[in-house]
C-alpha cells in the first residue's frame, strides 16, 4: 500500500495493465527503460477526459472541476496525448466496465478515456478512477482515494502518474515537489509548491537572502546557502520538523551545495583558503576532502546518479565551462567547448544527459549535452533562462525565466517543448529545484 499524503488512504482496485496486448492501438518502443507512446502512424493518443460523475449524493462543481483541470495539465505536459473533453453522448454514463457504452467513445476518435467519480460527504471526498484502452474495452489502471477536498489535486496527481506507469513502465513525476527562491517578502526566502505551481509555502523567515535549495534523495531535506548571519553559510533542513543545522561555518562563500546520491554527503563551493574551490563534506558538516585546486573559480557541482562523477564550473581557462571529474576530483576532463560561457550543469536521472546554460547575447539559453560531449542540444531562444533542474522520472526540466520581465519558474519536456510557466503571481521566482517523488 502507498501512501500519497498524510490522511489519505489508497485502496488498489486493480492491477496496471503494462504490458499492451496485441489488439491494442497503443506502441510502446524505447531504449534503457523509458518508453514513448504513440499510435499508429506515429500520431498523438486521442486521450479523453469524461466529465467526472457523482457516484451518489449531489453533484460537487469543484470537484468535477477540479478533477478535470488536473489531467488536462499533467497530461497535456506528458506530450504523447492530445487531451481533449469531448461532448460524447452516452446511453449509459457509468465510470466501471460494462456500466456505459465504450462504442460512443470510440466513434469520437478516442484512444485513451479516463473515467472518474466521487463521492462527497462533508469535508471528506472519495475518487475512483479508471482508465481505459478504447479500442480494446480494456481497462488499464483503476484505484480509488479517499482523503478531504483539499486533498482532491494531491489524488488526481497521482492518477497522473499510475497512467505514466500503466502507458510506459515509469512513474510520472506529478506528485513531486518544488523548491524555489522567492521575493514575495521582499527578501529572498525558500518556497515549496506542487510541480505545477500550486499549493505555496514559505520554507524560511529570516528575512534575509537565501539561495540554491537542493533536495535530500530522500525528499525530506533541503540544504541552502542562506545570509541570516552575515556570511554565506550552508544549512540544512528537515523539511517535517522545521529543525535546521547549520553546515559550514567557515568565513567566504559556501554556495551552490549538492547532496549526494547516497544522501549523507554534500559536495559544495567553498572560498574559505582564498579563491572558491569544490570540497566534499559530511551532512553534519565534517570535512571529507577539498576537490579541486588551483587559482580559478570553481563552482556548482552536480553529481551523476552514480556517484561515480562530479560536473562543475570552472574558469581555469579564462571563461566559465563547464568540467567533469571523478568523485575523489580525479581525472579532470572540459565537457563544454562551445560558446564562451556555460555554466549550472545538471545531471539527468539515467546519467546519459547533462543540463546547463550558456550566455548568448545579453542572456542565457539552456543546452543539453552528452557527457561525452556529444550531442549538445539547445532547448530555450527566448527570453535569459538559468537554473535547469530534471524532474525525478528525467522526462521534464524546470528552469526560471525572465522572458516578459520578471523572473519566472517554468517546466519543459526534456526535448524543449511544452514550455509551461507555473509561478504565480506578481513575483521573482528562481533557482527551482525539482524533489524525488512524495
Amino acid at each position: 500500500m502507498k501512501r500519497c499524503s498524510a490522511g489519505i488512504r489508497v485502496l488498489i482496485m486493480s492491477a496496471l495493465l503494462v504490458a499492451v496486448i496485441c489488439a491494442s492501438p497503443l506502441i510502446l518502443s524505447g531504449q534503457q527503460g523509458y518508453l514513448e507512446v504513440s499510435a499508429p502512424g506515429n500520431r498523438q493518443l486521442q486521450l479523453a477526459i469524461a466529465p467526472p460523475a457523482a457516484l451518489s449524493g449531489g453533484v460537487n462543481q469543484d470537484v468535477a472541476r477540479a478533477i478535470i483541470d488536473v489531467f488536462k495539465f499533467d497530461m497535456t505536459l506528458a506530450g504523447p496525448f492530445s487531451v481533449s473533453e469531448p461532448q460524447v453522448t452516452e446511453s449509459r454514463s457509468g465510470i466501471r466496465p460494462g456500466d456505459f457504452d465504450m462504442a460512443s467513445w470510440r466513434a469520437a476518435g478516442t484512444d485513451l478515456l479516463i473515467k472518474s467519480g466521487y463521492v462527497v460527504s462533508g469535508d471528506s471526498v472519495s475518487i475512483e478512477f479508471r482508465l481505459y484502452d478504447v479500442l480494446t474495452e480494456k481497462e488499464l489502471a483503476a484505484k480509488r482515494y479517499t482523503g478531504s477536498k483539499r486533498d482532491v489535486r494531491r489524488v488526481v496527481h497521482t492518477f497522473s502518474d499510475d497512467i505514466m506507469s500503466a502507458m510506459t513502465g515509469i512513474r510520472g513525476p506529478f506528485t513531486c515537489k518544488i523548491a524555489f527562491v522567492s521575493t514575495a517578502t521582499r527578501n529572498k526566502e525558500i518556497y515549496l509548491m506542487d510541480y505545477d505551481g500550486q499549493n505555496i509555502q514559505r520554507i524560511t523567515k529570516n528575512g534575509s537572502i537565501n539561495l540554491y535549495p537542493d533536495f535530500s534523495p530522500n525528499g525530506r531535506e533541503l540544504i541552502y546557502t542562506s545570509y541570516k548571519k552575515g556570511n554565506p553559510d550552508l544549512y540544512r533542513r528537515e523539511l517535517a520538523s522545521g529543525a535546521e543545522a547549520r553546515v559550514t561555518t567557515a568565513r567566504g562563500t559556501n554556495i551552490t551545495g549538492a547532496f549526494a546520491p547516497d544522501g549523507n554527503r554534500i559536495a559544495l563551493s567553498m572560498s574559505k583558503d582564498g579563491n572558491a574551490e569544490i570540497y566534499l563534506l559530511s551532512k553534519e558538516g565534517k570535512q571529507l576532502s577539498r576537490l579541486t585546486n588551483n587559482d580559478a573559480i570553481e563552482i556548482a557541482p552536480a553529481w551523476s546518479p552514480d556517484a561515480k562523477q562530479i560536473a562543475f564550473v570552472s574558469d581555469r581557462l579564462g571563461k566559465p565551462q563547464v568540467y567533469i571529474m571523478d568523485s575523489d576530483g580525479r581525472n579532470v576532463r572540459r565537457l563544454t567547448t562551445s560558446g564562451a560561457y556555460n555554466v549550472g550543469p545538471r545531471w539527468s536521472p539515467r546519467g546519459d544527459k547533462i543540463a546547463y546554460c550558456r550566455q548568448m547575447g545579453g542572456g542565457f539559453q539552456i543546452f543539453t549535452i552528452n557527457p561525452d560531449g556529444t550531442g549538445d542540444t539547445q532547448l530555450t531562444r527566448e527570453g535569459s533562462n538559468e537554473h535547469p533542474r530534471w524532474s525525478p522520472d528525467g522526462r521534464f526540466i524546470a528552469f526560471s525565466s525572465k522572458r516578459g520581465g520578471r523572473e519566472s519558474v517554468y517546466i519543459m519536456r526534456s526535448d524543449g517543448t511544452g514550455q509551461t510557466k507555473i509561478s504565480r503571481g506578481g513575483t521573482s521566482d528562481s533557482s527551482p529545484v525539482w524533489s524525488p517523488r512524495w
